[in-house]
């Protein structure tokens, strides 16, 4: 099926797009714990949405502390709502 989308379809990077699509932005420490991945996977995930201009990053301090926030691209989040859209279809 054309409209499903090899980027978002991977397991990882499909959950990492759901989350997204519900919130502005999330800080990487809680995308990894809703994974339960190791950093090194969710930065290799990360990347590859990044890469395909999916999703942006951005590294701010909190508490003191760096750290890297995440939010869905319009393009992102178009490509995500079509490859969901496929799903249905599919599943209809």
């Amino acid at each position: 099926m054309s409209d499903l989308d090899p980027i978002i379809h991977a397991p990882n990077r499909l959950q990492i797009c759901a989350m997204l699509a519900t919130s502005a932005e999330l800080d990487f420490k809680l995308i990894k714990l809703q994974l339960d991945v190791s950093d090194s996977v969710l930065s290799k995930q990360l990347k590859i949405l990044e890469e395909a201009e999916y999703i942006v990053t951005s590294k701010r301090s909190n508490q003191g502390r760096p750290c890297t926030w995440v939010s869905l691209t319009e393009y992102g989040r178009a490509a995500f709502n079509t490859h969901v859209a496929a799903l249905k279809k599919i599943i209809a």
